[in-house]
C-alpha cells in the first residue's frame, strides 16, 4: 500500500539522517584508518540486485587488502588485517550504506542484497524478496545470520516481505543494535573476500 511505502521511507530517511549526523566523525576516522593501513581505495563496491531486481552498486568500507593489476582491484584471499577485522566486528564497514538509504537504493531494514549470480538459483517465491528495497539489516541477520542455511535465510526474507509492518522494522533495528553491541554474529565469513559462497548455493540447490 502507498501509505505503507511512505511510512517505511519516512523511517529510512529519518533514521539515516540521525545515524549519519551521529557517526559523521566516525566516518572520517574510518576513512583515514583505511587509507593509512591498507591504502586506496577506501570503499568496496560491487553490483547487486536491488528493488525489482534492478542492479545497483553496493558501497561499503573496504576491509580486505587488494592487489592492483593495472586498472583492476582484486580482493586477496586470506586473513583480514586488524583494521578490517575491527570494522567487521563492529559492523562499521556498513556505514556508507546509509547514504544509499537516503538515495532510495536501500532501506534500513530489508533483505540483504546478494550477488547477481544467486538469481539463477532462486525458486520463484524467492524472487519476492526483491519486492522491497534491500536492507542494511534484516530479519535473517537478527535470527542467525551466517549460522542459518541459505534456504532458511531466503525464507525469512520472503516472510518479512509478506508480514512487513512499521513495528516489525523497529523491532529488527532494536535487535540489530543489541547484537552489534554484543558483537554477536556480526562477522560474515561467507563475504570475507567481498563475494558470497556460490559453491554452497549450488550444493544446496536452494530447496
Amino acid at each position: 500500500m502507498r501509505s505503507n511505502r511512505i511510512l517505511k521511507r519516512t523511517l529510512d530517511i529519518a533514521g539515516a539522517l540521525v545515524l549519519l549526523l551521529c557517526f559523521a566523525p566516525v566516518l572520517a576516522l574510518i576513512a583515514a584508518l583505511i587509507r593509512l593501513t591498507m591504502g586506496a581505495p577506501i570503499f568496496f563496491r560491487q553490483v547487486r540486485p536491488g528493488l525489482h531486481d534492478k542492479p545497483f552498486t553496493l558501497v561499503k568500507f573496504r576491509t580486505m587488502p587488494v592487489a592492483r593489476d593495472q586498472t583492476l582491484s582484486i580482493p586477496i584471499e586470506g586473513n583480514l588485517p586488524w583494521a578490517g577485522r575491527l570494522l567487521r566486528l563492529t559492523s562499521l564497514d556498513e556505514l556508507p550504506e546509509l547514504f544509499q538509504v537516503l538515495r532510495g537504493e536501500m532501506s534500513l531494514v530489508g533483505p540483504r542484497p546478494l550477488l547477481t549470480e544467486y538469481l539463477s538459483f532462486y525458486q520463484p517465491e524467492h524472487l519476492r524478496r526483491h519486492h522491497m528495497p534491500p536492507g542494511i539489516t534484516g530479519l535473517a541477520q537478527v535470527n542467525g545470520r551466517q549460522t542459518l542455511k541459505f534456504s532458511k535465510r531466503l525464507e525469512l526474507d520472503v516472510w518479512y516481505i509478506d508480514h512487513w509492518s512499521f513495528w516489525l522494522d523497529l523491532r529488527i533495528l532494536a535487535k540489530t543494535a543489541f547484537r552489534v553491541f554484543r558483537r554477536h554474529e556480526v562477522s560474515d565469513p561467507a563475504e570475507l573476500a567481498g563475494v558470497d559462497d556460490l559453491g554452497l548455493c549450488r550444493a544446496m540447490k536452494i530447496k
